[in-house]
């Protein structure tokens, strides 16, 4: 019965492979990649020829099969474009099909956008809330600030380049202007890290193109009580949550938790549909 690896792989520097990782990757007999030719180029620079299978968010349920009878013969491993896989990127279904049939599931560790920003970020790192890749709606980004806005660990999430700005600016309507960083291309060339609050970001990111991939982490909230908003505030915010999609129950303790006011208290306002 094989093993599943579950190998990091460098998020841009080629030279943060491990030595670990280099000989696993050259003793399994398969590696089931994100996309193989981004995988190919990786294997051939440490001049490794070990078969590869795509395995990537949208055939991963029909290869699956495949993979699992592989891992009946031989050890396989599983790596993604970049850093850990299974920190959205796909894993997941794999790693648990692997453990349902009591294969060993073993970690290689090693690079990781996630905690490569953190440490960097000047923000807290003793304890954080990961949040992944952010929506792609403005609506569903601010509900999910909404949700976050009374959390005092450190935030930590993914965004795309052209989405950036926007996310920026709903983070500061729905958390306040929070301290943040913005890591962009680590371990890269044009590898860049702006620390700052997050109007100075967007005010940075608006005069300076965008590319790469891009790990965005904000502070927590404050540790100082927050004044209680006037009612017409409140009503404003629970309707503006609503108009989102949010059902009343959640979006009432959405404002609660930052308004102030009791979550019964928001929940037995009388709010006009739109």
């Amino acid at each position: 019965m094989g093993t599943l690896f579950v190998i990091a792989t460098p998020i841009g520097n080629l030279e943060d492979l491990s030595f670990r990782a280099r000989r696993v990757l050259g003793e399994v007999s398969l590696i089931a990649a994100e996309d193989t030719r981004h995988t190919a180029h990786l294997l051939r620079h440490y001049g490794i020829a070990t078969p590869t299978t795509s395995y990537f968010e949208h055939n991963k349920l029909t290869k699956l099969d495949a993979i699992l009878a592989a891992l009946e013969t031989g050890d396989v491993a599983l790596v993604s474009d970049a850093g850990t896989p299974g920190l959205s990127d796909p894993g997941y279904e794999l790693i648990r099909a692997a453990i349902a049939r009591g294969h060993p599931v073993v970690p290689v560790p090693g690079p990781s956008a996630l905690t490569s920003a953190l440490v960097v970020s000047g923000l807290p790192t003793d304890s954080f809330l990961y949040l992944g890749f952010l929506p792609r709606k403005s609506s569903e980004r601010r509900k999910l600030f909404a949700e976050v806005a009374n959390e005092k660990r450190t935030l930590v999430t993914f965004e795309a380049p052209h989405r950036l700005l926007d996310s920026l600016a709903d983070a500061r309507s729905e958390l306040g202007d929070r301290p943040c960083a913005v890591a962009r291309e680590l371990t890269k060339v044009f590898e860049e890290v702006f620390r700052g609050t997050l109007s100075e970001a967007i005010s940075h990111f608006t005069a300076t193109p965008l590319r790469g991939e891009i790990t965005v982490v904000i502070a927590g909230a404050p540790e100082e009580a927050a004044v209680k908003w006037d009612e017409a505030r409140v009503r404003a915010e629970l309707a503006t949550l609503m108009d989102g999609g949010m059902d009343r129950k959640t979006a009432a303790k959405a404002v609660a938790e930052r308004s102030g006011w009791g979550r019964r208290e928001v929940y037995a306002l009388e709010i006009k549909p739109r």
